[in-house]
């Protein structure tokens, strides 16, 4: 049996795409702004389109950056961020600056340099190649396509990352994994049967034996 995972509202994610894809594997997610009700959640999805200082600013506010972090650091609870609900688990960012981010995992959020061929943003379908046996990507071929629409990359220590995409001649990170918290960069919500595939691995790992807790 799937859980139903809370999909967190602060007003900066792609909610209905999201919560439709869970709806299309028999899951009714819940989409809450509520801290106390992510803060209970079985499991959390972090989606995200937009400014990264403007995303921590709202997280803070509205009482959720606090209820993250005690579901996902003290509780354990299995957590997926996706586009920039992955750059918000890591220390900074120089996006707008040097903006200080949930801290979770040792890295930091660097532009994407465009070169001949390679353009900023990052925009359509690319071949994401994950680690081997990784639960995340299980039961989806080697290589299979997920759309992107991203500006900047997760600059992080190569033992979290556990799939990569390849960009003009430059390998971007495209999945994380740090105990209980993973991460894409790419939409699974806008990816189609590949994009279903993947959430249904997140909400199987997420009912199976609690993961290993990180310290963050």
């Amino acid at each position: 049996m799937l859980i139903s995972p809370v999909i967190v509202d602060y007003g900066m994610g792609n909610l209905g795409s999201v919560s439709n894809a869970f709806a299309r594997l028999g899951v009714a997610a819940v989409i809450s702004s509520d801290p106390n009700i992510v803060c209970a959640a079985p499991a959390i999805v972090l989606p995200g389109v937009g400014a990264f200082g403007e995303a921590m600013r709202r997280l803070r506010a509205g009482g959720l950056a606090d209820a993250l972090n005690t579901a996902v650091c003290k509780r354990g609870i299995p957590f997926l961020g996706i586009c920039l609900g992955m750059h918000l688990v890591a220390e900074r960012s120089e996006e707008g600056g040097d903006e200080p981010g949930l801290g979770w995992i040792a890295g930091r959020v660097v532009r994407i340099t465009e070169a001949p061929g390679r353009f900023v943003p990052h925009v359509g379908w690319n071949d994401v190649h994950a680690s081997e046996g990784e639960a995340l990507f299980r039961n989806i071929v080697p290589g299979a396509h997920y759309y992107f629409d991203h500006s900047y990359d997760m600059d992080c220590s190569p033992d979290l990352v556990i799939a990569r995409v390849e960009y003009a001649g430059r390998s971007v990170v495209a999945a994380i994994r740090h105990g209980n918290i993973l991460a894409a960069q790419f939409h699974p919500e806008k990816s189609q049967n590949n994009g279903l595939r993947l959430f249904r691995n997140f909400l199987v790992i997420s009912g199976e034996t609690q993961p290993e807790r990180v310290a963050c």
